[in-house]
């Protein structure tokens, strides 16, 4: 069976086109997540508090679906895995530039796809949290003169969870998918916790 995907890299269109689709993705997934109510900064921030782990639960859900598809279509022969571009690995850098993120996440309640998501239903701060954002930009393009040789340090090139691991990509996907499924049972599992102390809290008061 002829390999046929990505239908970019096999030439089904061009990059203007690639453009006008990628657009049309955007829109379609900022939707959705305006529809999931993840342009609330509320709802957004519960999942740090056990309150509301719908975030969590949809987010993972995403990625062992993607997996599961990209595994069966490459499996199939539909999809070339050599030719899925993803950007170098950088170790360090990286794994600090999570972690602002994260605390930026829990401080403001938005990530940088759900900020845009609440910037477009006229959300107040999340116009705030954007602005921060292109500050922040601004900030380390000032600073990146120092901070230039941290910024490309730990390079491990293109490496993906299998090779990173030395497994196969089933094992690694059956390993996501347990953690997945121990992920959905404990957010479960502090929800109805949370909710036992508020109502707690709530009598006592």
């Amino acid at each position: 069976m002829d390999m046929n995907l990505p239908l970019f890299k096999f030439g089904y269109f061009n990059d203007e086109v690639s453009l006008i689709v990628a657009f049309v993705i955007g829109i379609a997934f900022g939707f959705v997540l305006e529809r999931g109510g993840f342009g609330s900064a509320r709802m957004l921030a519960a999942q740090f508090y056990f309150t509301d782990m719908r975030v969590f639960k949809v987010m993972f859900t995403a990625i062992t679906f993607a997996m599961i598809g990209v595994f069966y279509l490459s499996w199939l022969g539909y999809l070339d895995l050599s030719l899925i571009y993803y950007s170098d690995t950088y170790l360090l850098p990286q794994a600090l530039g999570g972690l602002i993120l994260g605390i930026g996440f829990v401080i403001g309640g938005y990530c940088p796809g759900t900020s845009g998501v609440g910037i477009a239903t006229g959300k107040i701060d999340a116009m705030f949290y954007g602005v921060g954002g292109l500050f922040g930009i601004f900030v380390f393009g000032e600073m990146f003169p120092w901070i230039e040789d941290f910024y490309n340090s730990t390079n491990m090139g293109k490496i993906n969870l299998p090779e990173f691991l030395g497994l196969d990509y089933g094992i690694v996907l059956f390993i996501v998918i347990l953690m997945a499924i121990a992920g959905f049972t404990g957010a479960d599992w502090g929800e109805k916790l949370m909710a036992k102390k508020k109502a707690s809290q709530v009598k006592e008061s």
